[in-house]
């Protein structure tokens, strides 16, 4: 019997029917912005949702020296993590004007990291001449912050067990950029990154140094108004990111595409996805299109603008994540390597079929949002019939021995 809350699956192939249930931040010179999540906007709301009881885990406040500076960060790890088993990590950078903590709520993984496992990082910039911290995504100035996140890399790693093969970056605005500016030059330590409303300074761009294909998944408004959509004053044109990284990463240039479903008709905004596969190394590049969308982070419990909630921004970054290894974009892996198999349709408001090419016996996992596993089936049949009796987004993982395939799945 399925635990209460979760999902229950009908699986249906040629010897049967059955059911199976588990329980399973943009420092530029241009005008101060005023919807990075300044504190003075967040405060109440911060004091108010830090007071809320937390599943058991740990949050630990650091801090350490880096470049004559102190540096400060918060690190969460789940209570289901144990020392025995090396886990991935998750740097998740404020906006500018912003700090970690804010960044925290706004920009919520922890519930996902409870269940996925993996640790979850939250530095703090520095502080600007008008006293506003921020992100040094523009190689000008003295403050070192490839240097100072790679060190925080290290100091955790010193302490915890952490997957080198799977150390990824997000965040908001300024954060986003950071996490450009990693894949580009600290590509060595970075397995993949995702950006919510930043994009990347120009000249940054021109000097990229990343040294494999690098997954990428950016998701931005195209009614942002504090990093334009269309781009300007140094920064990069959000479509004119995209199209360099799926060059770069040798993906089909033609996506699949998605119109989101309009779940929030009240929001203000729809959502579109655009999916561009076969890159080198098995990488791949997402981007989320936010018809109307503003400067937010799509699903943040917050509204501080027009904020999408067909979607949530975290849980597709962990699932984008999830899929890949260093090693394997290090190594260059063929993308026609991995299990190829079919979803459809999709999305779908009922059941979805897999239709696989060949009779090899295989298993079939599917994985929510939160990194909880709902269905593991094997089989060899050439298609079986999958039925989520509720809405959501999950994970298809295909493995013929050591072969591995992945297909997203959206049911409303």
């Amino acid at each position: 019997m399925p635990v209460p809350g979760t999902q229950r699956f009908r699986v249906v192939e040629q010897r049967g029917t059955f059911q199976v249930g588990t329980a399973i931040h943009h420092y530029l010179p241009l005008p101060k912005p005023t919807l990075d999540l300044p504190m003075r906007t967040f405060a109440t709301f911060c004091f108010s949702a830090c007071l809320l009881p937390l599943a058991a885990q740990t949050t630990i406040t650091g801090n350490f020296m880096h470049g004559g500076i102190q540096r400060e960060y918060r690190l969460y790890v789940p209570a289901v993590y144990n020392a025995a088993t090396a886990v991935p990590l998750v740097l998740n950078l404020h906006g500018y004007t912003s700090n970690n903590v804010a960044q925290e709520i706004y920009g919520e993984f922890r519930p996902i990291a409870d269940t996925a496992n993996f640790l979850l990082v939250a530095p703090n910039g520095t502080l600007d001449g008008s006293g506003n911290r921020f992100w040094n995504a523009f190689g000008v100035g003295a403050v070192d912050d490839l240097g100072f996140l790679v060190a925080l890399i290290d100091t955790i790693s010193a302490h915890y067990s952490v997957d080198q093969d799977r150390v990824y970056s997000t965040g908001m605005s300024n954060g986003g950029y950071m996490s450009y500016d990693l894949a580009c030059y600290r590509s060595d330590r970075i397995t993949a990154i995702a950006s919510v409303t930043g994009t990347m300074n120009q000249l940054r761009l021109n000097f990229c140094e990343a040294s494999h294909p690098t997954p990428v998944m950016h998701i931005h408004g195209t009614a942002d108004p504090t990093v334009p959509y269309a781009g300007g004053s140094g920064s990069v044109a959000v479509e004119d990111l995209v199209d360099h990284w799926v060059m770069y990463n040798g993906c089909d240039p033609v996506p699949a595409f998605t119109a989101l479903p309009d779940i929030s008709t009240t929001d203000g905004c729809t959502a579109e996805h655009y999916v561009y596969t076969n890159g080198e190394g098995g990488s791949s590049v997402e981007f989320y299109k936010i018809l109307g969308g503003g400067h937010t982070w799509p699903g943040a419990i917050v509204d501080i603008g027009v904020t999408n909630h067909d979607m949530d921004a975290s849980k597709e970054i962990w699932r984008f994540f999830s899929q890949y290894r260093l090693g394997d974009l290090q190594t260059g892996v063929p993308a026609n390597e991995a299990v190829q198999f079919s979803v459809g349709p999709n999305p779908s408001n009922g059941p979805v079929t897999l239709r696989f090419p060949s009779s090899a016996i295989r298993l079939v996992s599917i994985t929510d949002a939160l990194g909880r596993t709902v269905l593991q089936h094997r089989t060899s049949a050439g298609s079986i019939e999958v039925d989520p009796q509720g809405p959501g987004v999950y994970l298809i993982t295909v493995q013929e021995g050591d072969r591995v395939g992945t297909q997203r799945v959206v049911t409303y």
